[in-house]
C-alpha cells in the first residue's frame, strides 16, 4: 500500500469512528434549533436560521419523499457492501434537500451503511474530497466496506441542479439571493428523483 493510499485509509477510519447514523444527525439537528445554534466555524444568526429552515425541510423531506417502484428494485438488486460517509453542516441549504434522500435509499438496501460527520470537524477528510478546489457540501463517499477502497463520490448536487449552478455562474458571474431561490425550487419541483438517479448510478444499478 503506497503511503497516500495509507493516509487516506487512516484519515477514513478516523472520521468513520466519529460518525453519526441518520437519527443521530435527526436529534442534533433538533438540538441545534431548540439551542439557537449551528454547526461549523461560523455561529452567527445567518447560520443559525439557516439551520432551523433546514431542519423544517428535512423533516418535510422525510415525510413526503417517495422512491418509485423501479427504483426500489434496482436499489434491491445491489449486491455490494458499501458505507456511505457523508461530510455535512447543519446551515447547509443543499444538505437539506440531498441528505433525506440519501437516506431514503440507503434504508432501502441491507448493503449499505450510511454514516455522517460535520465537515469543520473533519478537515483532513475534507480536503481529501474537494469539489474544483472548494469545500463543497454535503459529499458522499462511498467506502468498500471488506477492502476499504473508496468507490466513488456523490456531490455536494445533482447532476441537473449542478448544470443548473454551473450554467448561472458562467452567465452571471457568481450565486445570487435570487438564483437561491430559483434552485430551491427546483428542489421543491424534482422532489429528490434526479438525487435517487444519481445514487443508482454509483451503485452501478442505474
Amino acid at each position: 500500500m503506497d503511503t497516500i493510499t495509507h493516509n487516506i485509509n487512516n484519515i477514513l477510519k478516523t472520521s468513520l469512528n466519529s460518525s453519526m447514523f441518520y437519527a443521530d444527525y435527526r436529534s442534533l439537528m433538533g438540538e441545534l434549533v431548540e439551542t439557537h445554534s449551528t454547526t461549523g466555524l461560523d455561529p452567527s444568526v445567518d447560520m443559525v436560521g439557516y439551520t432551523i429552515l433546514n431542519e423544517q425541510r428535512m423533516k418535510r423531506w422525510d415525510k413526503t419523499l417517495k422512491v418509485s417502484v423501479e427504483a426500489q428494485e434496482k436499489i434491491a438488486s445491489f449486491k455490494g457492501d458499501v458505507t456511505w460517509l457523508v461530510l455535512t453542516e447543519s446551515w447547509c441549504g443543499d444538505a437539506a434537500h440531498v441528505i433525506p434522500v440519501i437516506n431514503k435509499v440507503a434504508e432501502l438496501s441491507p448493503n449499505i451503511d450510511l454514516k455522517l460527520v460535520v465537515r469543520d470537524e473533519n478537515e483532513d477528510l475534507m480536503q481529501q474530497f474537494l469539489t474544483n478546489g472548494g469545500k463543497s457540501i454535503p459529499k458522499l463517499i462511498m467506502i468498500d466496506n471488506g477492502s476499504g477502497e473508496v468507490l466513488d463520490t456523490f456531490g455536494p448536487r445533482p447532476t441537473s441542479a449542478a448544470k443548473l449552478v454551473e450554467d448561472y455562474k458562467a452567465e452571471h458571474g457568481m450565486i445570487t439571493e435570487e438564483f437561491k431561490e430559483i434552485l430551491q425550487a427546483w428542489y421543491n419541483k424534482d422532489k429528490g428523483q434526479n438525487t435517487i438517479e444519481d445514487l443508482l448510478t454509483i451503485l452501478g444499478v442505474s
